[in-house]
This record gives structure tokens, sequence and C-alpha cells, in this order.
């Protein structure tokens, strides 16, 4: 197991520095670390003076600059928030109750918009009451259209399947503009059938053809390697992925937010970069940044999303916190920038 290891881990370092050469060739500048530019803490009341909070994912429109947050409590919402001007927080404008999903309760945690949908990835608690899914929800109204159960591994069984509160946690659009839709989910933590140190990557499809109105296919897509537990602290697991931009037929990198939790109340919070793994291979991390050195506060940071193309042409991040209604916490929004400016993420 340790050759094995050894051999993973030098084959991704391997394809870092090819990464880092092809960008240096083609004038890139390699990403050295992440700086926050600004970084807001959210209204706990909602339009009729509810509270509101418990933000576990996060998505953003470009074009109209807006920023909409899945919230995962018992009634999960999906609220939409103007673009903070400076010296300003953003200010929420809608809120829209996910409904008619049956007698399941949800706990909305990974979140993706399409023209006319939104993808939605529910958490499980081994229960058939709380059963982990995939939802198909119409975007104009809320309305649940589609429950989508996961594979067979994923459920709960005698020794295997996703523990109870660890995800899936993550779900990201995975093609690049152009090809057929396609999403990858994440876990929280190892499923009780896998090594304690890896995540499980589930892949969604749609045959040619077929309208994305009709149930994908799950494939499975590897594991992601988590960091080494310091000694002492709690372990890592991995709240939000993105898949990165890419033109059709280049490789996919991934950023995967870790969270670390160590009582009785210190979070920790990290960003990795991975390449994508194929289906029965591990993705060891190429990168790791301590988004504490980057200024972001320490907190229970659940959302991570792209925000706006940058000047250089480089990616920016907007990311969010789940305050789980605890008053010693906070529902934030922040976003952070790459260092240097011009630095861009690129696979060879």
């Amino acid at each position: 197991m340790a050759a094995l290891k050894a051999l993973l881990l030098r084959g991704w370092i391997g394809i870092a520095l090819i990464a880092a050469s092809a960008s240096a060739a083609r004038g890139c500048t390699p990403l050295k670390g992440w700086q926050l530019q600004w970084e807001h803490a959210l209204t706990r009341q909602g339009a009729a003076g509810e509270a509101i909070g418990g933000f576990s994912a996060i998505a953003y429109e470009p074009r109209q600059g807006r920023i909409w947050l899945l919230s995962d409590l018992a009634q999960p919402e999906l609220s939409l928030w103007g673009w903070p001007a400076p010296r300003s927080t953003p200010q929420l404008r809608l809120q829209r109750p996910i409904t008619g999903h049956g007698s399941a309760a949800l706990d909305g945690e990974g979140l993706v918009l399409t023209a006319q949908q939104l993808w939605m990835a529910s958490e499980g608690r081994r229960t058939a009451e709380r059963p982990a899914l995939l939802l198909r929800v119409n975007r104009s109204d809320g309305r649940t259209l589609e429950t989508i159960p996961l594979p067979a591994e994923w459920q709960a069984g005698p020794g295997m399947g996703l523990a109870s509160n660890a995800g899936p946690e993550s779900l990201t659009r995975l093609s690049a503009a152009g090809e057929p839709l396609q999403l990858l989910m994440a876990a929280e933590r190892p499923l009780l059938q896998d090594p304690n140190n890896q995540i499980r990557l589930l892949r969604w499809w749609w045959p040619a053809g077929r309208s994305t109105s009709a149930a994908p296919q799950a494939s499975p897509q590897g594991w992601l390697q988590l960091p080494d537990p310091d000694e002492g602290a709690g372990p890592w697991s991995i709240t939000d992925l993105v898949a990165l931009p890419r033109n059709s037929g280049q490789a996919t990198t991934l950023l995967a937010l870790l969270r670390r939790f160590t009582p009785p109340n210190q979070w920790d919070n990290r960003l990795a970069l991975y390449g994508l793994p194929p289906p029965g291979a591990v993705a060891m991390p190429l990168q790791l940044w301590n988004l504490q050195t980057a200024g972001l506060t320490p907190e229970n940071w659940e959302g991570l999303t792209l925000g706006p193309p940058q000047r250089h042409g480089g990616v920016s991040l907007l990311l969010v916190s789940d305050d789980n209604l605890n008053p010693l916490q906070s529902s934030r929004l922040a976003l952070l920038t790459p260092k240097p400016p011009q630095a861009c993420l690129e696979q060879p």
C-alpha cells in the first residue's frame, strides 16, 4: 500500500510539473495563492422577519451579476442576492422555497443552475425518511420535478454507503460549454466501505440524444485523497467542488473546498487543486492553500462557485458560510482572486 501511494504521489507531482511547464510556455503565470477581495456578513432575517441562514451552496450568474444561495434548513429555500456595491453588504432580493418533494425530508447541499432547471444534492441520514438524493427542480417556481436515488454503493447497508450527515455535499457542472450536460457529485466524508482519507466521486450523465428532463445515468468517477490530518485536529472533509473552465477536449481540473472542525469551536478552511481521477483511480492534491492565510474568517464555509472573470482572464471564487442558525456563527459571503492577479490554473 505504501508503494502504491508513493507511485500515485509521484504521478500527480509529475502532472503538476508538466502543467506548470506548459502554462509557462503559453505565458500563463502559475497560481501561488489566493487573496481576499471582500467578505460580508449576510442578514439573519428574511423579508417577513423570519430567521434565515444555513447557506450550504452557491451559484453565480455573471450576465445578471446575481448570486443564488441554497439553504439546508428544514424547509430548503433558494434565495437571490444582489452583487455588493463598494462598502455595502449584498441585498436579499427574492426567496423561493423548494417544494413538491413528497415525504422525503431534504437537506440541500449542492447546487447547479441551468437555463430552465436547477439540480440539487440532498444529504442523507441513512433512513427511509431522509435519503440521499439528486433532485431536478423548476427554476421559475422552486417546484421539484424529479427525485433521483443514488446508486446502491452509496445507499445505507451493512458496513457500506454514506455515513449519516456525510453527503452528498457537492455538486458541480463537469461538462464544458457546448458539451452535453454532465454533473459531478462528491461525498463529504468517506463512504463506510472506503479508506478513511478518500472522498468518492459520482458522475451523472445523459445518453446521447436524451433530454435532461429524463433521469440521468450514474457512473463511478474515482476518489479524491484528503490531506493528512494534523495531530490533535479534526479530520478534513470536502464541502464543495467546482470544475474549472476548460475547452472541449481539455483535461478537467477541480478545486475542492475543505473544512475541518476541532472542538470546541475551531474552524480551518483550505482549497485543494485536483485533476479529475478516472474511474477506479485516486487523485492526490496537486496544490493546497490555507484560506486563513488569504484573510478568510475561520468559519463553516460550505459553498464554492466561480465568480466574475478577472481582467487578466483568470478565475475568481465566491464562497458562502453556513451559520447553522447558531448565534456564535454567521452567514458570510466572500470573494477570492488569484495571486498574482494574472495567474491561471491549467492542465496540460
